[in-house]
């Protein structure tokens, strides 16, 4: 989930980009996919086959491309993750991709699926044209999940009573509106790399059934409780269970995806 910016940006982005792979087998285990409609547009309207994934992780989305007939390489920052990745059979380099040497390699679609905002949105933007072949495709991709309303500020509670040093988590309001910005100063990097047309946005909608057991998995997944005390994640588990089993112990989270897309100039 995006976060207030600071002049400490870089480095707090970074640190917690690399804090995801402390659990990097339960990251691929239960983290949400992406909507096949998705994966397909995406991989149907690049010139080619040939992908980068940015801020690869386990490998989560570039499965599904590779399903979809994409070829599929990575960059990622953390070496827990891209050996996740690996298994897969993908070629993963571990690098910050600001600064990755892609050895003369050009790709028809540069893709990045909950990272694209742990890079800065004007160099990440000029790298991404540096690589990808006249007519090429980038798309940048979150899933968005929505607190059903029942859960909406029970969760809320939760977070502000374990987590007060994090307010922006203790918000009840729609996830999606948080995104507004992020999107808009993303789109404004691509636009001022002046290699790619006009950014669209895509924007696809899917639910997802979650026990209390399968909700509780992936919490410690998400940014600021990977790296919460033991202590502390323990209370916030146990706080957001109670909620859950208040409601009958299971409920059904509504997804966006919201998507930024643009396509590389010809030359």
């Amino acid at each position: 989930m995006p976060t207030n910016t600071s002049e400490n940006e870089p480095h707090l982005h970074r640190r917690m980009a690399e804090s995801f792979g402390a659990d990097a087998d339960r990251y691929d285990r239960t983290r949400p996919r992406y909507p096949e409609e998705m994966v397909t547009r995406i991989a149907e309207s690049s010139p080619g086959p040939d992908m980068l994934d940015v801020g690869i992780g386990t490998g989560i989305a570039a499965r599904q491309f590779q399903a979809a007939g994409c070829r599929v390489s990575g960059v990622d920052v953390d070496p827990r993750m891209a050996a996740l990745a690996r298994r897969d059979g993908i070629e993963v380099d571990v690098s910050a991709f600001e600064s990755w040497d892609p050895a003369g390699r050009t790709f028809d679609a540069v893709v990045a699926g909950q990272t694209w905002h742990w890079i800065d949105p004007v160099a990440g933007a000029a790298k991404a044209a540096r690589v990808l072949r006249p007519a090429g495709r980038l798309a940048l991709f979150w899933n968005v999940f929505q607190t059903p309303d029942a859960l909406a500020e029970p969760f809320a509670e939760v977070y502000r009573r374990v987590l007060p040093d994090l307010p922006a988590l203790g918000q009840a309001g729609p996830a999606v509106g948080m995104y507004t910005s992020l999107l808009d100063k993303i789109a404004d990097g691509v636009r001022a790399s002046g290699a790619f047309g006009e950014p669209e946005r895509w924007d696809y909608a899917w639910e997802r059934d979650y026990t209390r057991d399968e909700w509780l998995a992936q919490v410690p997944t998400h940014g600021p409780v990977t790296g919460l005390p033991p202590e502390r994640r323990s209370a916030l588990l146990a706080g957001i269970g109670a909620a859950i089993d208040a409601v009958g112990g299971a409920f059904t989270v509504h997804y966006d995806v919201l998507v930024l897309t643009a396509v590389r100039r010809a030359e």
